[in-house]
């Protein structure tokens, strides 16, 4: 196939813009690099037609070592550049680092001259596999000094070492050079390149390669790494094999088996039963997902050569090969239909597709390939060549087949076809055509050789979509060879064709593989499979184009600045490019939902455009939020997919690595070079870039201020907000730069002297986690722009200060202060020195004792809503009353404008304080409970014992049974067949200076049919109040452990069309004439908790009823409590697309204007601001809490 998965780097070498992969956390951004380009026929840049960009794809000489794999598009683009380059008095010069770095970073070069930077202006070069590379263009005879850099992923510059490298260049001419990091003084040949000349390989005796374009090179040529190819005379392969080690030191299960099974498989069919055997073996159990990523390293590494195939004395025909090919693609398929097949499983068996070979009936026949044995027999060529094409091709063949045979035979075909004439047309002919045979067996062909293989399989329809799809790829690299402008609609044009075509083609594969299917039945449908995967890979390839296309018109800036002058038609293209790339990932099986949401979003704003207004909101605004949202949510699918690929392989490849003696450098760049030569790597730039252009649009610089004010500390970066995570030597204040959080952190936990946070993801503002520090007086913000985070980086391990408020975010260096403390200041310019406690509490948290509520359990166990107070049930509890109250009054409230203030407040009961410790005194294990409080009161974190004492008392309350009494009181309160939550009103919590937001569990979806379910979740909740995080929590407000208490609010569960949490003053500008909502799909879960994404957020005015709007929503999921009532709830992909208020602003205002008089309402009757919760049902709102709002 024309892109077969290689470890290639197409994303450089077709680009003029050198990106750079940045881990975050598991997921990576691209930075975007200096860039150096040749821009020739910009066209109209009001237009996005007629446009061409010439990109500085590279050849490189590999006479050193291996060249970048490339497809065969690249290579013809790239020599047809080439033969322009003849001028006199210019030097092209391709230059290769051998070198390679640390994940995340990149090469660079500075030097004398202009082209070099003039020592200011770093030149990037462009990841290979085999190092980094750039092409650039001097004068003649000029002397010029240079040196490589390391560009680290903060920015910073690592030099080599020593004197300048200084370079000589001829008059003209084109020429090859590779270099060596921190190697100064080697001496530096310059090979001449010309337009001849093709790609070595590595290490070859066969000086004469080439691959022109009637031959049909396959991709094995560019990514073999094994040994060097050389013709025999005689049957010599035994005595050229060299001695094999393995280290299988530290390995176990699958890895051992796969390592020992290796050590007895000399030859490839050996090789593939040891696969095949791993796989069939492990499809039922856990190990699968390993097996698959055992099997696809290992195969990948026998198809480049690093783990050498070599005979065994044996004599087995291909189809030997052919026959467990066969075995394992079954397999890979039924594996692939499994309804519990993970995406990971399915990204997985992609990658092992492509090194199989193929089961045609040819191959499978007793005798295959037997055209070779003719070619050998001749009579019109010289004895020395049948003898070499007898012992090096044939006979090899015939007695043990292995992917060096095809290296051999594109080499012998190099050879006999560099002097036309030299052989007779008629043994050339048969020659190509054996050769043919072969890539064929090795599924290496062209992807337009592969789709022609499938043609008259499938129906007319399909056969259409063929043929425009590939008419369409041929006039693109004639434009692409000839150097004409080849203009976006060819472009286009062929993307939605290859769509289309594979559409069709995955069409006829999702209905899985039957039993009873023939042999030519499932050899065909390998065929198809592969035709798939190769379209994927092509699409790379035109999105690269079209990336290139994108930055040569302007890029960000130029889109920015037509949305700036209200025409956003230049978007539809970037947008049609995204939604085709995207569609690529769903029909590859990397979560299909999400995909298809996205591209439904994304269609529908590029159909929508751009209004002057929407409702009373300025319309290039809401365009702008509306496209952040969908895009945010594109990117957050591609961090995803690469967190995956990073969780799958690195550690993985590692470890047989070592074993099988492959060099580092391919270990180490193995999974990023997976990333860089995928699909989700184009999407990822596309996102990047359109993100970038949508962020000037609105005006955001890529910060969002959760918790405003000011901080000093040092900064320092940790993967998550959990103990234990800052150095213990660290002393001082600390700024916090965290790569990920799932929204339940509890900040100081972590550490009482953390006084900001820089989150690197998004967060809604109302989460726990955005509660909890702003109750703890942390400055929390968070950021994606990749800049920005580059220039925190830079940062890392000095003294900071964190400034933050609703207008502006900075951080820069300061000074400590003299007294080792920092200085927190909030919006009201008081400012107060950190303390170990944050919160002021009230002391309502101290009036229920244990046996003062016993009471309230003798008195019959259940409590009715209304009868809920703060000391017998808890705040939470207590304000469910009171709101259940209030409920009545508000349909006679209204705003300013009119609109209603009413609101409903579901049924509930509360089981209250004391019910635990009953429970305990019923089971008798009211003595080991209070062993095991005391003890938690002065254990240490470090020791592990805190979490070994906190897991003991879960256990312990979880194991116990609530009397039937409650469980009957319960049932008199509430319909049999009601859908309840369980929820936590502890005397700890919603307290005005313990939120304790989100500490303490929740269980939703229970009823009282299913009795045992129901008391389970009761004390789920009870032992919710010894998680490790509660109980830190409540050490660093100074609350004793034994006086902590826990009561249940028992209430009806609606099924929400949305949740949401208000604010009654804005929290991140202290405004008290504003309402902040933000609100979710579905139950309030998905807000509360850190899910990746952001709701809606709407700000209303109080008294002036104005709704404006701030962000657009992009959860990926929301949650119903639909289903059995087993505690659980359903998962759904959210399409916003369809969604009101997404995509009607009169809904959107009204909304927002009812949730603003609720809040106020609310408000006033507590007599402080307000943390409220509630829902949507229909027309009706419900409020299910309200809690003092933390300022």
């Amino acid at each position: 196939m024309d892109c077969v998965r290689s470890l290639h780097a197409s994303a450089s070498s077709s680009s003029s813009c050198s990106q750079l992969l940045r881990h975050k956390g598991f997921g990576f951004l691209h930075n975007q690099l200096e860039c150096h380009r040749s821009v020739a026929a910009l066209g109209n840049k009001r237009s996005f037609r007629s446009l061409h960009h010439k990109s500085n794809s590279l050849r490189i000489l590999c006479g050193v070592g291996v060249s970048p794999p490339q497809s065969i598009e690249e290579e013809k683009e790239t020599k047809m550049k080439s033969k322009s380059k003849d001028g006199h008095g210019k030097v092209w010069l391709n230059i290769r680092l051998d070198h390679q770095v640390e994940f995340g970073e990149s090469i660079a070069v500075l030097g004398s001259s202009k082209e070099l930077g003039s020592w200011k202006k770093k030149v990037p070069l462009n990841w290979t596999e085999s190092g980094w590379v750039c092409q650039l263009e001097f004068k003649g005879d000029e002397a010029i000094e240079y040196k490589f850099v390391t560009v680290r992923a903060d920015k910073s510059m690592l030099w080599e070492s020593g004197d300048n490298r200084v370079l000589k260049l001829p008059s003209g001419g084109s020429f090859g050079m590779v270099c060596h990091w921190n190697a100064i003084g080697e001496n530096v040949d310059l090979f001449p390149l010309d337009k001849e000349d093709g790609v070595e390989l590595k290490g070859s005796s066969v000086a004469e390669t080439a691959s022109t374009p009637e031959v049909g090179t396959s991709p094995f040529v560019g990514q073999w790494k094994g040994n060097a190819i050389s013709f025999m005379r005689s049957n010599e392969h035994r005595d050229r094999e060299s001695g094999r080690n393995w280290d299988t030191s530290g390995l176990e299960g699958l890895s051992l088996k796969l390592v020992e099974g290796d050590q007895n498989a000399r030859n490839w069919w050996r090789k593939l039963e040891v696969v095949r055997d791993i796989l069939l073996e492990s499809s039922q159990s856990e190990e699968r997902l390993s097996a698959l990523i055992n099997s696809s390293i290992y195969l990948k590494w026998i198809n480049t050569g690093q783990i050498p195939c070599f005979e065994d004395g044996g004599h087995h025909r291909p189809n030997r090969h052919a026959e467990i090919s066969r075995v394992i693609f079954r397999e890979l398929e039924r594996i692939s239909c499994r309804k519990d097949t993970s995406p990971q499983e399915v990204l997985v068996i992609r990658k092992i597709h492509p090194c199989l070979p193929s089961f045609k009936a040819e191959f499978t026949a007793s005798v295959p390939l037997t055209r070779i044995r003719d070619i050998a027999h001749r009579n019109d060529i010289p004895h020395d060549l049948k003898q070499e094409i007898k012992h090096t091709i044939q006979n090899k063949l015939h007695r043990n087949a292995g992917p060096e045979d095809l290296i051999a035979t594109e080499a012998m075909l190099a050879r006999i076809t560099k002097n036309p004439g030299q052989y007779s047309e008629a043994f050339v002919e048969q020659f190509k055509i054996f050769h043919h045979e072969l890539k064929d067996f090795f599924n290496a062909g062209s992807l337009a050789e592969q789709l022609e293989s499938i043609k008259e399989s499938i129906d007319d329809k399909g056969r259409s979509a063929l043929t425009l799809f590939l008419e369409c790829k041929k006039g693109l690299d004639a434009s692409a060879e000839s150097s004409k402008v080849m203009g976006s609609d060819l472009l286009f044009k062929t993307m939605q064709s290859l769509s289309a075509l594979r559409d069709i083609i995955s069409k006829s594969l999702e209905s899985g593989l039957r039993n009873d299917a023939s042999d030519a039945a499932i050899a065909m449908r390998q065929k198809r499979r592969l035709c798939e995967i190769g379209l994927e890979d092509y699409s790379f390839i035109l999105l690269s184009r079209f990336a290139n296309e994108l930055e040569a018109m302007g890029g960000a800036h130029w889109l920015a600045q037509n949305v700036k002058s209200k025409d956003v038609s230049s978007w539809n293209d970037p947008l049609g490019a995204l939604i085709v790339g995207v569609h690529q990932l769903r029909l590859s099986g990397w979560k299909p939902e999400e995909c298809a949401a996205i591209e439904n979003e994304l269609l529908a704003w590029k159909t929508r455009g751009l209004s002057e207004t929407e409702a009373s909101e300025d319309g290039k605004t809401i365009w702008g939020l509306r496209h952040k949202a969908t895009l945010d949510r594109a990117r957050r699918l591609t961090e995803e997919y690469s967190e995956a690929l990073l969780q799958i392989f690195p550690q993985n490849v590692q470890v047989l690595g070592k074993t099988f003696g492959i060099p580092e450098n391919s270990v180490r760049t193995y999974a990023e070079a997976e990333i860089r030569a995928g699909v989700i790597f184009q999407v990822s730039k596309l996102c990047t870039l359109l993100l970038k252009a949508v962020r000037t649009t609105i005006g955001s610089q890529g910060w969002d201020v959760i918790v405003p004010g000011t901080a000093m500390g040092t900064l320092v970066q940790v993967e998550r907000i959990v103990p234990g995570s800052i150095p213990s030597s660290l002393e001082g204040p600390v700024v916090l730069v965290v790569n990920k959080a799932d929204g339940d952190e509890e900040v100081t936990a972590a550490g009482s002297n953390i006084v900001g946070v820089v989150l690197l993801q998004e967060l809604p503002h109302l989460s726990h986690l955005g509660v909890r520090a702003r109750q703890e007086k942390v400055v929390f913000v968070t950021c994606e722009d990749d800049d920005k985070v580059a220039d925190i980086q830079k940062h890392k391990g000095k003294y900071v200060r964190l400034e933050a408020s609703s207008s502006s975010v900075d951080m820069h260096p300061s000074s400590e202060n003299s007294n080792g403390n920092v200085a927190v200041k909030n919006l009201s310019g008081v400012v107060a020195p950190k303390v170990e406690s944050r919160g002021t509490l009230d002391s309502s948290w101290s009036a229920a004792k244990t046996s003062e509520s016993n009471q309230w359990v003798s008195a019959g166990g259940v409590l009715l809503l209304a009868d809920a107070k703060a000391h017998n049930s808890g705040a939470k509890a207590a304000a469910c009353g009171s709101l259940a109250s209030l409920a009545a009054a508000s349909d006679k409230v209204f705003s300013d404008q009119g609109v209603p203030a009413s609101f409903n407040v579901p049924a509930g009961a509360v089981i209250p304080f004391g019910s635990m410790e009953l429970a305990l005194e019923q089971r008798k294990s009211m003595e080991s409970f209070r062993f095991l409080i005391d003890k938690i009161e002065t254990l240490k974190l470090e020791s592990g014992e805190l979490d070994k004492v906190c897991g003991q008392l879960q256990e312990l309350i979880s194991s116990l049974q609530p009397s039937k009494d409650i469980i009957d009181r319960i049932a008199k309160i509430f319909p049999g067949n009601s859908r309840l939550i369980v929820r936590s009103s502890a005397n700890v919590e919603d307290l005005a200076g313990m939120s304790a937001a989100g500490l303490y569990d929740s269980i939703p979806n229970v009823s009282l049919s299913n009795p045992t379910v129901f008391a389970s979740s009761i004390c789920r909740v009870w032992a919710s109040l010894y998680t490790r995080r509660a109980v830190l929590s409540r050490r660093i407000a100074g609350v004793p452990q034994k006086d902590a208490t826990m009561a249940i609010l028992v209430q009806e569960m609606l099924s929400p069309d949305l949740s949401f949490v208000l604010h009654t003053v804005s929290p991140t500008d202290q405004d008290h004439n504003l309402v902040e909502a933000e609100i979710a799909s579905g139950l309030g879960e998905t807000l509360a908790s850190g899910t990746r994404g952001t709701p809606w957020r709407i700000s209303s005015g109080k008294f002036d009823g104005n709704v404006r709007t701030l962000a657009f929503a992009n959860f990926s999921e929301e949650l119903l409590g639909a289903g059995p009532a087993d505690g659980e709830v359903i998962h759904l992909t959210v399409d916003y697309s369809k969604k009101p208020l997404t995509v009607d602003p009169v809904f959107r205002r009204q909304l927002g204007q009812r949730l603003g008089a609720v809040g106020f309402f609310l408000e006033q009757k507590f007599c402080s601001p307000q943390d409220v919760e509630g829902c949507v049902v229909g027309k009706d709102i419900f409020i299910v809490q309200t809690r003092p709002q933390p300022l």
